[in-house]
C-alpha cells in the first residue's frame, strides 16, 4: 500500500508544471494581432514648435544710481557711517550657557530666590529641569542677557537680525507663570 503523503509529493510537481505550461502556450496570437492593428495606423502629425519671444535686453549703468545689491547706500545711517559691521554685534566667541538652547518662548519663570541683597530668577526649561539665573546670565536663542530680575518678571535684552546684515538689540521680558512679551526697539 502506498503512502498518501508520498502520492501527493510526486504529484504536485507535477500539477505545478502543467499549470505554467499552460501559461506560456496559446494566447499570442491574440497579443500579435493588436500589436499589427497599431503599427498600421496612420500616424499622428506633429504640433509645430511654438515661436520664441525675442526678449530686449538691458544694461545696467550705475552712473548716478544706487548699488541693486546695497539696500542701506544712500541713506541717512550710511552716511554717518553705520554700515555693516559696526554697531550692536553678539559676542560669537561666548561660552554658550545651558538656558541658550532653549526657545524663550518654551522657558517659565517659576518664582525668585533672594539671599544677602542677591535676587536669583528660577526658571523652568522645556525638559523638566528648573535653573537659577541672575542679571548677567543669557536666555533663549537670541543672545538674551539677563538685566533685572523682580519678583514678577525677568527682564532681558537679545540681539537679533535686523533683515539688513546686521543686529538690532529688542527688549524681552518673561513674567512669572511663563508669558513672554518682546518689545522692539
Amino acid at each position: 500500500m502506498t503512502n498518501p503523503s508520498r502520492v501527493f509529493v510526486f504529484i504536485l510537481p507535477f500539477a505545478a508544471a502543467l499549470s505554467l505550461a499552460g501559461c506560456f502556450g496559446g494566447g499570442m496570437e491574440e497579443l500579435q494581432a493588436y500589436i499589427e492593428a497599431i503599427k498600421a495606423r496612420p500616424p499622428r502629425a506633429i504640433e509645430p514648435l511654438p515661436q520664441i519671444q525675442q526678449i530686449e535686453s538691458f544694461v545696467y549703468n550705475a552712473r548716478g544710481r544706487r548699488s541693486p545689491f546695497s539696500s542701506d547706500f544712500g541713506t541717512e545711517e550710511f552716511a554717518e557711517g553705520k554700515a555693516a559691521g559696526e554697531g550692536v554685534r553678539p559676542d560669537l566667541m561666548r561660552r554658550k550657557e545651558e538656558l541658550e538652547q532653549f526657545p524663550l518662548d518654551t522657558l517659565r519663570m517659576v518664582g525668585t530666590l533672594a539671599q544677602d541683597q542677591k535676587t536669583w530668577a528660577l526658571v523652568l526649561s522645556q525638559d523638566g529641569v528648573i535653573h537659577r539665573v541672575q542679571p548677567g546670565n543669557y536666555l533663549g536663542l537670541n543672545n538674551g542677557q539677563i538685566t533685572h530680575i523682580s519678583e514678577e518678571k525677568v527682564e532681558l535684552t537679545e540681539i537679533t537680525p535686523d533683515g539688513d546684515g546686521g543686529y538690532q538689540e529688542r527688549q524681552a521680558v518673561l513674567t512669572l507663570g511663563g508669558e513672554t512679551e518682546g518689545k522692539g526697539k
